[in-house]
């Protein structure tokens, strides 16, 4: 075994840039040593240029931290229907790799959502101890769905016990309220290039039609083969987030949910360059998933860690929950994730994901689960606990 300081993990924190309410000061009292960020300016498609990535990490090597990740670079709709200008956009795309690469960025994240890269209902769900977590409602959902977005057919979609808890839900939310949820889907969180009208959302996620997973995911793995080999001759790693909430939405497929979903990407493309970003949150909603297990099946092709709790319930509701709480069993997480850095001897990148809004952040205007100090107590629970594990593993 190797000396139990010798590959601790690489501690960062999710920043929004220049206008993000958490600043780089604030990220570093924190206890992190780098951050992960976008160039969320950049149009989408759009190339991230050197000068652009430079100013970018020189504010941030300025604060005395590091840029080890990117995330994200997002990936345009055209390129996953395959259709209109999808081959500029992928031409983009290795640019930016290109790019990011010879500034000394070498992992990158992404995700191949249909439309929403994540998806709440609600952003302010006041949990037992009154600070605010973000929750996902299923039946609030199939509200918006059928109710609010009338998506054609959606009703074949649901049961009839389904639909008439979705009227109920109609019924008992007043006009202001049906409008916050309405905002929540499809402009309310962060990260997210694409303010869309319902009009707007509606007709990009008919573009969709007629597309099935088996079809999504070859669009996926055309996708990879064409920037996978750009990344490999500069040394670059992707790394793919999960579907969050990890199961279908507004009848779109899902592709990147469980084991299976990996193991057919990672043998579709099996170059080193084509690997995993792991969210514990996203994994961890589905009881079908062993998380330890995935980890070690994945071990080689795993390149970056976002590690959060969710609790769920029978219903397929689930909130953000504390770090070391909710259905996640974050002490057996961070045990592998110890055995796999000190096994690859490399110190791979986490960062606490999500996190309650609490404290004096209650009153300030936050990005949704992004606030400082429900992070900064993720981020000093996963520490402490990688602490305690090593001294347990190698004393």
């Amino acid at each position: 075994m190797t000396n139990s300081n010798e590959y601790p993990m690489i501690q960062s924190m999710r920043w929004y840039g220049p206008d993000d309410p958490v600043q780089l000061p604030d990220i570093r009292q924190a206890g992190a040593t780098s951050v992960v960020t976008a160039l969320d300016h950049v149009p989408l498609g759009g190339v991230w240029t050197k000068d652009d990535i430079i100013e970018r990490k020189k504010k941030i090597t300025d604060a005395g931290l590091d840029w080890d990740v990117v995330e994200s670079i997002p990936v345009h709709e055209d390129i996953k229907t395959r259709n209109g200008n999808y081959y500029e956009y992928i031409e983009n795309y290795k640019t930016s790799i290109r790019n990011l690469a010879a500034c000394g960025i070498k992992t990158i994240t992404y995700n191949f959502m249909p439309v929403l890269n994540w998806s709440r209902t609600d952003l302010e769900f006041k949990v037992e101890d009154g600070s605010k977590a973000l929750r996902f409602d299923r039946t609030a959902f199939t509200c918006f769905d059928i109710f609010i977005l009338k998506r054609k057919n959606a009703k074949n979609e649901y049961t009839s016990e389904t639909i008439k808890k979705a009227e109920q839900y109609l019924n008992e939310h007043s006009a202001e309220e049906l409008q916050k949820l309405q905002n929540n889907i499809i402009a309310g969180l962060p990260g997210y290039q694409q303010a869309f009208t319902l009009e707007q959302f509606k007709s990009t996620i008919e573009a969709y039609d007629g597309i099935t997973p088996e079809q999504l995911r070859e669009n996926l793995i055309l996708f990879l083969q064409e920037i996978i080999p750009v990344a490999e001759s500069v040394g670059a790693r992707m790394a793919v987030h999960p579907d969050d909430p990890p199961f279908p939405l507004l009848g779109l497929p899902r592709i990147v949910s469980t084991a299976v979903d990996l193991e057919l990407l990672m043998n579709a493309v099996p170059s080193k360059a084509n690997g995993i970003c792991f969210c514990t949150g996203s994994y961890g909603v589905r009881a079908d998933n062993n998380l330890p297990e995935m980890i070690r099946q994945f071990a080689d092709r795993i390149y970056f860690f976002h590690l959060r709790n969710t609790k769920r319930n029978e219903a397929g509701d689930f909130f953000e929950d504390n770090h070391l709480d909710g259905n996640t069993d974050m002490f057996s997480v961070m045990k592998e994730l110890i055995v796999l850095s000190d096994s690859r001897k490399e110190r791979i990148v986490m960062r606490p994901d999500h996190g309650h809004q609490m404290l004096d952040d209650l009153s300030k205007k936050t990005n949704p689960g992004y606030s400082a100090i429900g992070r900064l107590r993720g981020l000093a629970e996963l520490r402490g606990l990688e602490l305690g594990i090593r001294r347990m593993m190698y004393s």
